[in-house]
C-alpha cells in the first residue's frame, strides 16, 4: 500500500462515510436538517476528530445545526465505535465549513472582473484588426 494512503487517511474516510450515513438516516433532530460532511481531521492518537460540515440552509442555520450535532454527538460516537474498528473512538467536534460559500463568492468576483475587462479587450482587438486592413 502506498504511503500516500496511510492508515489514518483510511480511517478518516471511513469516519466521514459513516457519519454522513448516520446523520442522514439516524439523527432525528430537526435542528440538524440537511447537512453535508465536507471533511474530517483526526488527531494522531485518534482521540479527537474535527468534523467539518456545510448546510443547504447556509450560514444562518449553522449555529442551530451545531447545537443539534452536539446533542447527538454521544449517539454518533457510540454508533461510530460500533461501525469503525479502531482502538479509540474519537470525540467529535463539529465545525461549520464555509469554503463552499466562500468559493461561490470568489467565483462571482472573478466573473465580474472578467466581464469588466472583456469590453476593453474587444475594443483593443477591433483596433488591431483595423490597423491590419490598411
Amino acid at each position: 500500500m502506498p504511503k500516500d494512503y496511510s492508515r489514518s487517511s483510511r480511517v478518516v474516510e471511513q469516519i466521514k462515510r459513516e457519519l454522513a450515513e448516520l446523520i442522514r438516516l439516524e439523527v432525528k433532530d430537526p435542528r440538524v436538517g440537511f447537512i453535508t460532511i465536507t471533511d474530517v481531521e483526526i488527531t494522531p492518537d485518534y482521540a479527537h476528530a474535527k468534523v467539518f460540515f456545510s448546510s443547504f440552509k447556509g450560514k444562518d442555520a449553522a449555529d442551530e445545526a451545531i447545537r443539534g450535532l452536539r446533542s447527538a454527538s454521544a449517539f454518533l460516537r457510540r454508533e461510530l465505535g460500533r461501525r469503525v474498528r479502531i482502538h479509540t473512538t474519537p470525540e467529535l467536534h463539529f465545525h461549520y465549513d464555509n469554503s463552499i460559500e466562500e468559493g461561490t463568492r470568489l467565483s462571482a468576483i472573478i466573473d465580474k472582473a472578467m466581464e469588466d475587462t472583456a469590453p476593453a479587450d474587444d475594443e483593443a482587438g477591433n483596433a488591431a484588426e483595423d490597423d491590419k486592413s490598411v
